[in-house]
């Protein structure tokens, strides 16, 4: 059946009782209106509101969705609008009419935050639908984000976390010495706007001239009817200064900010988000030689409770090399601008596009070496 325009209410929309606000959590209060105006009288049946969230993973020819929250009720019109012979209720025209709902999201643990990337969402949203004699049913509705609290000072977030490996290099099938990486962070959890203090030791006994670099990465996983396809992202970066052969460098207290991200993605079972610090050599001529370290990026800030301690042990932990001459001279904070989540990472190649440079004035004039290409966005994927 066409429907006219005449049988349309002019009016027919979602609000939230607090237009303001953007997020909300588990066993907070959603409340609002249906508001509803017609330019000609329209008959109405019935006004059903409902409420659901889901988290859904699409790809070639398949899905998977897992709920969330579900939420439904039936609006009663009969204290506000009239009814006909036929009993259906009637919408005057010109006149402007509100009918509330409210309802409580469930309890801690059962929500997941609200996500929103390449191949999958967890998306949260109200929707109104009204029912007309005759006549299609008209829908509207309005998202609303959910934020579950992740608070970084937990214990097992607090406790520091250190990694080292070492690569042995060969030129022409020739023995050529070995590179080494260790390093140490004082926690592994973070909020946006905090700095990661990166405590490093790099060594060089190959012919090459190695670069150390480190990057905050994301990885991206969606899940499928049992198959897995996982983004990696590179988030931002520095770099220290070239190392020559024979040489070794420190890193202490390096510090890496960390920019404006979505918290870590919990209790999700086809989607998951996380986050680690990636610290590496970039060798001329040979793959990375790569070390990562877990992070958990959270909504609730460090305190500042144990700092001291964490502080203490990450210092005896250190190498006790005395640091090179390019930590004495210049600022090691890279401030870099906050920014999202970038392009695909790809290993090799990973200064494309996403790399934070500190100005050319902080740094020595560079050695009389060209590096082989630089990193390319990548996209890993196991589908």
């Amino acid at each position: 059946m066409v429907l006219s325009s005449a049988n349309k209410p002019r009016e027919f929309r979602v609000i939230f009782s607090d237009p303001t606000r953007t997020v909300y959590s588990s066993g907070d209060k959603v409340s609002g209106s249906v508001q509803l105006e017609a330019s000609a009288p329209c008959r109405l049946t019935h006004l059903r509101v409902t409420a659901a969230g889901c988290a859904r993973v699409e790809s070639r020819r398949r899905s998977q969705e897992v709920e969330y929250l579900k939420y439904e009720d039936e609006v009663r019109l009969d204290p506000v609008l009239n009814t006909d012979s036929d009993g259906y209720f009637l919408l005057p025209a010109g006149k402007s009419f509100s009918f509330q709902f409210g309802f409580q999201l469930p309890p801690p643990g059962r929500l997941v935050s609200s996500f929103k990337g390449k191949f999958g969402s967890v998306r949260y949203y109200v929707r109104a639908e009204l029912q007309r004699p005759s006549q299609h049913a008209l829908q509207c509705e309005r998202e609303f984000e959910v934020e579950e609290p992740l608070d970084v000072n937990q214990p097992d977030l607090l406790a520091p976390a250190a990694a080292s490996r070492q690569k042995k290099l060969t030129c022409l099938f020739i023995p050529d010495g070995q590179v080494s990486v260790s390093a140490q962070i004082d926690r592994k959890g973070f909020c946006e706007g905090e700095d990661i203090n990166i405590n490093a030791k790099f060594e060089n006994t190959c012919s090459r001239i190695v670069v150390p670099k480190a990057a905050i990465i994301a990885r991206h996983s969606y899940s499928v009817n049992g198959t897995t396809k996982i983004l990696c992202q590179k988030l931002t970066a520095v770099r220290g200064n070239a190392i020559m052969s024979g040489m070794c460098d420190m890193w202490q207290g390096r510090s890496l900010r960390v920019p404006k991200l979505k918290p870590t993605l919990l209790g999700c079972d086809i989607i998951k988000v996380d986050y680690a610090l990636m610290v590496y050599l970039h060798i001329p001529g040979s793959e990375k030689l790569v070390l990562e370290l877990p992070l958990v990026i959270g909504t609730i800030p460090f305190s500042g409770v144990g700092s001291r301690t964490s502080s203490m042990s990450s210092r005896g932990s250190a190498p006790s090399a005395p640091p090179s001459y390019s930590n004495i001279h210049r600022d090691l904070r890279a401030d870099g601008p906050r920014m999202p989540l970038l392009y695909d990472y790809d290993g090799d190649n990973d200064d494309v596009g996403l790399f934070i440079r500190v100005p050319e004035g902080c740094y020595p004039a560079p050695p009389a070496y060209s590096e082989v290409d630089e990193d390319a966005v990548h996209s890993q994927q196991i589908f």
